[in-house]
């Protein structure tokens, strides 16, 4: 059961002391648990071993060095299931950001060998009337965020498991490894500078003739000149019913933003930076592969933002998917050189 390698080891069936020493290793049956155990300020991995089970648990990460290594990917599950209109203790709601089933605020987070996944039953939730009082309106629920307070942070053979939403980039730098992400729509997004690599993109079936989803929603600050950027990565379909060319590689997100004067609207600086290089794509992607997204000025009247005016390109895409056309942008091999995962992550190897 225990591993000597880890500083500590969870076992959802532990029914010991939480904390206590069994075999040279501090035993708990609670993720959160070893995660308050571990040290304030470390400038080493601290390495929790996560046995298998299913973990019902909303996790948030605001230790530095945190190293989280399940026992077998499929079967080391950190689950829960908020979604943005799941109303908290005080009668608000979580919100989209909020909802986040694991949240990595702090630096150098290390996640291996397991799966996140944000358990909100969105197929139940949209089958449900509009008049009914129990539908979300608002039915994003996020998997896995990073946001103000990480940087450095590698997930390596992990799950991701949503649909709307479902994995929020939003700071720092981030490296995601042979992972397998899932979702329809904006199910990547965000303003971090992020890298895929050799990664399994899988769109879900909304069950639309024409509009099945946007894989990503890139938020990138004009200042940053990179944000997403796909390695050898495939897309997939969850299954051969999804129809073809229903689902587009990406569409550009402005947040609202909050000025100093009160006003609220659309981030004119957040253009959003996605490239796809030497990836995989099948059928179900659109052929003109991008799609333009709403926002609202400081009046509140609604605006448009344009993939053309956004920082979207491909390079090397192959598959039924990778189809020619004049709103697929497509970089030279000089500008393709530029997009290399040392460039993204602004000199950061995370492959060390």
């Amino acid at each position: 059961m225990l591993n000597h390698n880890a500083n500590a080891v969870v076992y959802g069936k532990y029914r010991g002391s939480e904390g206590a020493i069994v075999d040279g290793v501090r035993c708990f049956s609670r993720v959160a648990n070893a995660l308050n155990a571990a040290p304030e300020n470390s400038t080493t991995p601290f390495v929790i071993l996560v046995l298998n089970g299913r973990y019902y648990e909303k996790l948030v990460i605001t230790k530095p060095f945190i190293t989280l290594v399940g026992e077998e990917r499929e079967k080391t599950i950190l689950t829960y299931d908020h979604a943005s209109d799941t109303k908290r203790p005080d009668g608000t709601t979580y919100g989209t950001f909020g909802s986040a089933s694991v949240a990595v605020l702090a630096s150098d987070v290390r996640i291996e060998n397991l799966t996140i996944e944000n358990g909100f039953d969105y197929p139940a939730n949209a089958a449900k009337a509009l008049d009914d009082p129990t539908r979300f309106a608002n039915p994003q629920a996020v998997a896995l965020k990073t946001d103000q307070g990480s940087d450095r942070a590698v997930f390596k053979n992990v799950t991701l498991i949503g649909y709307q939403d479902t994995l929020y980039v939003n700071a720092g730098r981030s490296y995601f490894q042979q992972c397998l992400i899932t979702g329809h729509v904006d199910f990547i997004f965000g303003a971090g500078q992020a890298v895929f690599d050799d990664c399994d993109i899988v769109s879900r079936n909304r069950g639309k003739l024409s509009d099945n989803g946007y894989i990503t929603a890139a938020s990138t600050l004009l200042s940053n000149p990179y944000g997403f950027l796909f390695l050898h990565c495939r897309l997939k379909k969850d299954t051969p019913a999804l129809p073809d060319g229903t689902v587009a590689l990406g569409r550009p997100w402005h947040p609202t933003t909050q000025w100093a004067d009160g006003t609220r609207s659309a981030n004119p600086e957040a253009v959003g930076c996605v490239v796809f290089k030497n990836c995989w794509m099948d059928s179900h992607i659109t052929a003109k592969g991008w799609e333009r997204m709403h926002g609202w000025d400081k009046n509140r009247n609604e605006i448009w933002f344009y993939p053309e005016d956004a920082r979207f390109y491909e390079y090397g895409s192959t598959g039924p998917g990778a189809i020619q056309h004049a709103a697929r942008r497509v970089l030279s091999d000089d500008e393709a050189l530029k997009y290399t995962i040392e460039n993204v992550q602004s000199g950061w190897n995370p492959r060390q």
